[in-house]
């Protein structure tokens, strides 16, 4: 830790910096200007900005100094990355701090989940910040690991890398004044609120807003989001694997309000996190049309200042060196990324020793009884069944009917039809509840698909041709203690080990593609015609997503928001 008399001596010139970044040209997100300079580092900090003598100089040869990028809200489980190996993914791509919700863990191990996501990061180079949970479990139609309540949140929240509350879903729940949702409201209070409100507006937006949340990260079009900033919400702007809205936003910033915008990914998935991260986003705002210096404020200072991290954010005396060297400001490509002042990544390449964290109790997370064909087999009990319908490109579906397909009276697949049994079954107590409905639009010809990641509750969803090969994928992630398999006729085709509370590898970025890329090959031999399918499976488990949707309980009609029956 620098010392107040040290910075003087250093900063006056009095004795030599650490470090010297020369010839550089400085990317100055508080006074709006881009200039030649030398960045002067001692031990940590940023001491000045001019002629000083160092230890150690780096002659940039005219490139580009920002301060260390920033993503304002990110589930690193959606990365499929144990939190070292999203440090080791991320880093090299210039974003120094993240701003983390540890929602998915938390549905699967509370309390236990969201302290081996601080106690994994504690000690990497990468400041990784966390808003706590706010819904968990997301609602009272599926059964989660765990629920949080305010006296639950109410001790994490004394911790210096807890800044406050995260995403607040369950607007309806603040509106309609609910107790739970307003003691958590209340427990969070002096500390920052998310919120999570999409299309909501006019009086109800206000409330929302007045009870506390301040983001949004929600916001898909123009009016919407210009109705939040006038009403003082930050708008986090998310460009992301499922949702990408910068394009239809970048519009609405200028100079004037250019203060009140964040840039967020929400859920990266893996294989779009090799390709890019916030370096990505960047270029893509720049391209669309964003002045290359507001850019740089949005993926920094602002997210600093929104969220209280003082000296963070911008290069000027004082402020923490992280720093990220660029060889322009269209591309952003990252040559050195500098975190608390030492060089952690080179030419893409990270330059540092990690430190790895390992839990038992995060590995035991998969528990569920034995499982026959007699389980999973439903009576037609009618003639026509309810079918979650998929919707090209969205994780929302639509609510149809359609004739059941029956054999010894019993409710089957039909892949001709492309009419798929789809299955959700309790993961976290070994309950033996499973849920069962059928899904039309993934096109399998044969085999079966599964997964241990399916929102928000993370059971264990299946979608397959044959009870046979429903089992045996169900039974490869209960082997696995959690991930993603294809099978057919009894052999696996393709798995992704998630070890890490059935959502997380242990292994690094390119192995975790590999894996993914042959899975999704392996779904696509079986004849699956969707884009992102174990994307789109996960989803149809998330009962606030309209229309109908499966979970362990049985199918939640979302506009109704109560289970309904299969043959009703």
């Amino acid at each position: 830790m620098v010392t107040t008399k040290e910075m003087i001596s250093v900063a006056r010139g009095e004795r030599k910096a650490d470090l010297l970044l020369k010839n550089g040209q400085i990317v100055n997100v508080l006074s709006g200007e881009i200039y030649p300079g030398n960045v002067a580092v001692y031990k940590d900090r940023i001491v000045g900005v001019g002629d000083y003598e160092a230890e150690e100089t780096v002659d940039l040869n005219g490139m580009y100094v920002c301060p260390g990028f920033i993503d304002s809200h990110v589930h690193i489980e959606s990365s499929m990355l144990s939190p070292t190996q999203f440090t080791l993914a991320t880093l090299p791509r210039g974003v120094t701090t993240v701003i983390a919700d540890p929602h998915e863990i938390a549905n699967v191990l509370g309390v236990a989940g969201i302290k081996y996501m601080l106690d994994a990061t504690a000690k990497l180079p990468q400041n990784i910040f966390f808003m706590l949970p706010s819904c968990v479990p997301a609602t009272s139609m599926e059964t989660s690991g765990a629920s949080l309540g305010a006296k639950d949140l109410k001790p994490l929240l004394r911790n210096a890398r807890v800044l406050g509350l995260a995403e607040v879903m369950n607007f309806p729940s603040v509106l309609a004044k609910d107790e739970d949702v307003l003691n958590k409201l209340k427990t969070a209070h002096g500390k920052l609120i998310d919120g999570h409100c999409p299309a909501l507006s006019g009086k109800d937006l206000s409330a929302y807003i007045a009870s506390g949340p301040c983001t949004e990260h929600e916001c898909t079009k123009l009016d919407e989001a210009k109705e939040k900033l006038r009403l003082g919400m930050k708008i986090l702007i998310r460009e992301g694997s499922a949702a990408k809205n910068l394009e239809a936003l970048i519009p609405l910033i200028n100079s004037g309000n250019v203060r009140g915008f964040c840039f967020c990914t929400d859920d990266t998935h893996p294989k779009e996190l090799s390709q890019g991260y916030m370096d990505k986003v960047l270029a893509k705002a720049v391209a669309g049309g964003l002045d290359p210096l507001h850019a740089v404020q949005i993926a920094t200072i602002n997210a600093a200042e929104h969220y209280g991290l003082k000296h963070l954010g911008a290069i000027a005396p004082g402020y923490i060196a992280d720093l990220v060297v660029v060889d322009d400001l269209h591309n952003f490509g990252v040559e050195k990324v500098f975190k608390s002042g030492k060089l952690v990544a080179d030419k893409g390449k990270v330059v540092f020793k990690p430190t790895v964290v390992r839990k038992a109790a995060v590995k035991s997370t998969i528990n569920i009884k034995p499982l026959k064909i007699d389980d999973i087999r439903v009576k037609a009990k009618d003639r026509y069944i309810n079918v979650i319908e998929l919707v090209p490109g969205q994780i929302e579906t639509v609510k149809a009917k359609t004739e059941v397909t029956a054999e010894d009276g019993f409710a089957v697949s039909d892949s001709n039809r492309d009419l798929l049994k789809l299955l959700v079954i309790e993961r976290h107590n070994a309950s033996g509840r499973i849920g069962i409905g059928f899904v039309r639009g993934f096109g399998l010809k044969k085999g079966a698909m599964a997964s241990s990641v399916a929102h928000d509750s993370h059971n264990i969803i299946v979608v397959g041709v044959t009870d046979e090969d429903i089992l045996s994928a169900v039974r490869q992630v209960n082997a696995l203690k959690g991930g993603m398999v294809v099978v057919a006729g009894g052999l696996v085709l393709g798995e992704l080990p998630l070890p890490i509370g059935g959502l997380m590898s242990e292994e690094p970025l390119e192995s975790v593609v590999e894996k993914f890329d042959k899975l999704e090959a392996a779904a696509k031999e079986i004849g699956c015609a969707v884009h992102s399918p174990f994307g789109v499976l996960s989803f149809l488990a998330l009962p606030v997503i309209p229309e109908l949707k499966l979970t362990d309980k049985g199918l939640v009609d979302v506009s109704q928001f109560k289970i309904i029956d299969l043959f009703k």
